[in-house]
């Protein structure tokens, strides 16, 4: 039930055991860069499995507002390729709502557009950071102003593009894939240089659809422009971030084992399953396989005793997004666990750093704040309030926590859960997590 200012609250009551076999929804990465590039490819691209989350469907909202046509059976996605020259100008600005990624994305595919174009979202998103990606854009040659720094972005269109040879500010994929968006349109070749790894979902998807990559091994991708793309079929894996919760929630409390099935396990996104073995985890991947370009596998877990680590560099950035839900099994475990190199967290959905710190201390744990991380000591966990900030990862984080909570955990401001996991109250449920809304208590 919503408060009376319209943001509903997450009652999770303590438990002490679940288990079971479950599915989670579609990668919300695979799902935004299907419909993205499936616009602008030649032909018919058909998605399965496509993420119905609030973030992806303003992806989709999008594109339909710049000409593409999409029919869809509520099962399948069939998109009706414009190709690279058949966008058509928006009636008005082109609201992402909440997603960053969504936002980012789009600005390279219309940065070389023959109109204006405006991208702007909710109050959180035009917080958010855009010149990151404003900048290697503007190198290229667009025409692009952000208020700011933030959001709303406009484009000025009818920009010439040209190649460029780009070094990442930071591990990236959000301004690595904008910047080889971009390249699609651009003359010459386009390489983005990274210092670390970060998620490889858009170079997968365009080799699929017949763009030549050429990766290297030290983090360089590059591609020569202009380019075409084709149309595909693409059935888009379980999203392994959303699978994350459940998987930390199976280490704390499945006794006989939980199975998440389908899961993607690209190599870019799985950093968190090698931190959790290094605490002591017991996880086994079942059945692997592939769908299209990527890898999937089913994900078993069982209750282990874990014990604190330190984590940093890579392992970091392998597993920044699932950073908030690591710090709840951090609290769990015993020991001390030390995050540094995660400075990236103060710039996502909210400051997870300090919403996370905040958020530990009032159910009863000690934690210390640092610039890049968290030191986290593991103890009892109390129950109690917790403000997410609207941050939808650390609202989902916290419903795990009242497995080693003693008393129920109030999370607060939960609404944009929906943004990437919808119906994650009934899958919580039917694992045995006790879950309930609620008013938002004064």
């Amino acid at each position: 039930m919503p408060s009376d200012d319209g943001q509903p609250a997450i009652l999770a009551r303590p438990v002490t055991r679940i288990g079971g076999t479950i599915g989670v929804p579609g990668d919300k990465s695979i799902s935004h860069r299907a419909v993205l590039l499936g616009a602008v490819a030649d032909g018919l691209t058909t998605v399965r499995g496509f993420l119905r989350g609030e973030d992806c469907l303003a992806t989709l909202a999008a594109m339909r507002s710049l000409g593409v046509h999409v029919d869809d059976s509520g099962e399948t996605l069939v998109i009706h390729g414009a190709g690279m020259a058949g966008l058509e100008a928006a009636d008005g600005p082109l609201d992402l709502g909440n997603s960053g990624t969504a936002l980012r994305l789009l600005a390279g595919v219309l940065a070389a557009q023959p109109f204006a174009s405006e991208l702007t979202g909710d109050a959180s998103l035009c917080r958010r950071p855009m010149e990151r990606i404003a900048e290697p854009l503007r190198i290229m040659g667009a025409d692009v102003a952000t208020s700011g720094g933030c959001p709303p972005l406009r484009i000025a269109g009818g920009a010439t593009l040209h190649g460029i040879d780009y070094s990442l500010p930071v591990p990236s994929a959000q301004i690595k894939s904008a910047v080889l968006l971009a390249g699609l349109w651009a003359n010459g070749r386009t390489t983005v240089r990274s210092p670390g790894p970060s998620r490889d979902h858009t170079e997968r998807m365009l080799q699929a659809m017949g763009v030549s990559i050429e990766l290297a091994g030290d983090g360089v991708v590059t591609l020569a422009g202009p380019a075409q793309l084709t149309g595909l079929a693409i059935d888009v894996p379980a999203d392994f971030s959303s699978a994350a919760f459940f998987i930390v929630a199976g280490l704390l409390g499945a006794d006989d084992g939980l199975l998440i099935r389908g899961v993607g396990v690209n190599p870019t996104r799985t950093g968190l399953l090698d931190v959790l073995r290094d605490m002591g985890a017991h996880i086994e991947l079942r059945n692997p396989g592939r769908r299209g370009n990527e890898p999937v596998a089913d994900i078993w877990v069982e209750r282990s005793e874990l014990h604190g680590v330190d984590v940093g560099g890579d392992a970091v950035a392998l597993s920044i997004d699932e950073l908030p839900v690591l710090f709840i099994a951090a609290a769990c475990a015993q020991g001390r666990t030390t995050v540094t190199g995660a400075g990236e967290l103060r710039h996502k959905e909210s400051d997870r750093i300090a919403v996370m710190a905040q958020g530990l201390r009032a159910v009863g744990i000690a934690v210390e704040e640092r610039p890049d991380g968290l030191i986290i000591d593991g103890g009892p966990m109390q129950g109690g309030r917790v403000e997410s900030r609207g941050d939808h990862r650390v609202a989902m984080a916290f419903t795990v926590a009242s497995l080693a909570a003693d008393a129920p955990i109030e999370i607060r401001s939960t609404a944009e859960v929906a943004t990437s996991f919808p119906g994650f109250t009934a899958t919580a449920a039917s694992v045995g997590l006790a879950l309930e809304a609620c008013d938002e208590r004064s």
